[in-house]
């Protein structure tokens, strides 16, 4: 079978590295002009108007000019430029050097205060529709289906094209892909994540609730792929819906786990899926400690070394569906049992 990585929330020692380590410290430490708070200057660049953030607690910065965003560890990346694996080398000896950074404010973290998102009215699609997505992601149509029967998937006309829409019964977020497969016109990129939405929300959580197993994707076309595995693995009866193990996505690698959504994970089996590429390897190692700090039983799958039937690498679970018959054995099975 293909190795799994396993990850221990007591033998982690990033995650020791960032409970004695956090952002406030990280910038007295590369002595940064000004003061981190919510509304701050970019240390990393010149920045006319504040546009980065940090968070009460020092665990999370954004900059909203850029896009970037994430933990201590990602600061101490952006600040030294280091790759993300020497930059975690580094950070872990940083920590137990003798510098003291500054405490945490005692006071507990506040809740996400972000109002909750009014998304377009979402429709159930038509049979043609269910069809033509299949075709279009080359995913079997049980598992088209099974997404929308969850609740998971769903329709909607935006900005004049129709479009097909991940999002769950939390409806905090939500991202859209048209059905032509092409780049929306207004951003350059195919995903859409709807305005307002908490990105960081992990799509299908609450109805994971009871599940023992969850496969963790990232992105909503890996997400639809998951479900036709979770039908498919188990039996060769599609129409079965008592599967152990049910999809969950995290739509975009550059996201941290939502606080509020990780303690929906205590207990689970959780595989995780991050893309082949940098940021899918460095958005695996995020999660993982974030779950099994959290409780969760968490490993993850790597698609190195994977091939498709046309010869090109499989970079993500969408791609494992075309996988030639060396690399099929090579797997046995990918979903968490």
């Amino acid at each position: 079978m293909k190795s799994l990585h396993s990850y221990n929330a007591g033998q982690s020692t990033v995650a020791d590295a960032k409970a004695r380590w956090n952002i406030f410290a990280l910038w007295i430490h590369f002595g940064f002009a000004g003061k981190p708070s919510a509304n701050c200057h970019s240390p990393f660049r010149k920045d006319a108007k504040p546009s980065f953030s940090v968070s009460a607690d020092g665990l999370l910065w954004h900059d909203f000019a850029t896009g970037e965003a994430g933990d201590a560890v990602d600061f101490f990346q952006r600040a030294t430029g280091l790759s993300q694996k020497d930059a975690c080398k580094k950070f872990i000896e940083l920590a137990g050097g003798h510098f003291t950074p500054a405490p945490r404010a005692a006071c507990p973290r506040p809740a996400d205060t972000k109002p909750k998102p009014v998304f377009p009215d979402f429709r159930r699609g038509t049979a043609d529709e269910i069809q033509h997505l299949a075709s279009l992601r080359n995913i079997g149509r049980e598992g088209i289906e099974w997404a929308s029967e969850r609740g998971l998937l769903w329709f909607a006309m935006l900005k004049n094209w129709l479009a097909w829409i991940i999002t769950d019964a939390a409806r905090v977020n939500a991202q859209a892909r048209r059905m032509d497969g092409q780049q929306w016109e207004h951003i350059g990129a195919k995903a859409w994540t709807l305005p307002g939405s908490w990105a960081s929300w992990p799509i299908g959580i609450t109805e994971a609730k009871n599940f023992p197993a969850i496969a963790l994707c990232e992105g909503g076309g890996d997400f639809l792929a998951a479900h036709y595995l979770a039908l498919w693995e188990p039996s060769t009866y599609y129409p079965k819906r008592d599967v152990s193990c049910v999809p969950v996505a995290m739509l975009g690698a550059s996201q941290r786990i939502h606080a509020d959504a990780l303690p929906l994970f205590v207990g689970k089996r959780v595989r995780i899926f991050g893309h082949d590429d940098e940021a899918g390897r460095m958005a695996v190692e995020r999660w993982a400690v974030q779950l099994a700090s959290a409780g969760a039983s968490v490993d993850a799958f790597s698609f190195a070394g994977l091939v498709q039937v046309d010869g090109k690498p499989v970079n993500d679970l969408n791609d494992s569906l075309l996988m030639d018959v060396a690399s099929f054995a090579r797997v046995e099975r990918m979903l968490p049992l």
